[in-house]
């Protein structure tokens, strides 16, 4: 039976990286954006780049419980067995939170794109990976979920519930021999720091953050990475 690999949020940043290691390693993968037009693309890119690539897509809105359910029963349909799992997508908000709308729809934006995606793919595909006592999930989490900054507001919160939803996962997982890593980059030069007047070299590569990733894939089913934290090689900014 086929094994795939699933990445959420795969065609920008992080997520577009990590996709397109895992098919240059010859692993079919799944994944889902909101933007077809950004996904077609993705899948004209990933062909020039690496022929023959295998790589099914499905526009989505993980935000929204009703596109985290279309897009686990488009994985579940495939057939196949999921292999890795990515929660990759997310959203950025800076800001105080004292200035957040009163409404207080901010934290609720900032729980839905970066926590409950994440919760609400999982969840139903962790009964294959649980059957069959193999497996790897990575939760591409931040710094911002371990250390509190000025600015952070509901994005640090829901990154901070996010890392924990990924330590708990690793602690009930454990028993079933599926691994579990919570992925920590710093400041990685994607969409959410357009416009920011500082050199490229002052930032994490995206393809650095999918080596990483890919090398705590690699590794034997006798050992995990639980975390993995990557810095800019000057601190974080």
């Amino acid at each position: 039976m086929e094994k795939y690999v699933v990445v959420t949020g795969g065609t920008k940043g992080i997520g577009r990286a990590i996709v397109l290691r895992f098919l240059r390693a010859g692993l079919p993968v799944v994944t889902c954006a909101r933007s077809a037009t950004d996904l077609a693309q993705l899948q004209t890119d990933s062909r020039q780049e690496v022929p023959g690539a295998v790589l099914h897509t499905l526009p989505a809105d993980l935000s929204t419980w009703e596109d985290c359910r279309r897009f686990t029963d488009f994985v579940l349909g495939l057939g196949g067995d999921v292999e890795v799992l990515v929660n990759n997508t997310g959203a950025f908000l800076p800001g105080r939170l004292q200035d957040e709308p009163t409404d207080h729809s901010q934290l609720r934006q900032m729980l839905a794109a970066n926590l409950l995606s994440a919760y609400d793919v999982t969840l139903p595909l962790l009964p294959g990976l649980i059957a069959r006592r193999t497996g790897h999930i990575f939760t591409i989490c931040s710094t911002a979920s371990i250390t509190a900054y000025p600015n952070g507001g509901s994005y640090g919160i829901a990154k901070h519930a996010l890392y924990g939803l990924t330590r708990n996962l690793r602690e009930e997982l454990k028993e079933h021999n599926v691994r579990v890593t919570a992925v920590l980059p710093g400041a990685t030069l994607t969409a959410s720091w357009e416009g920011v007047d500082l050199p490229a070299e002052r930032f994490i590569k995206p393809e650095d953050v999918a080596e990483a990733v890919f090398s705590a894939y690699s590794l034997s089913p006798q050992a995990v990475i639980e975390e993995l934290l990557i810095r800019p090689q000057l601190g974080d900014i």
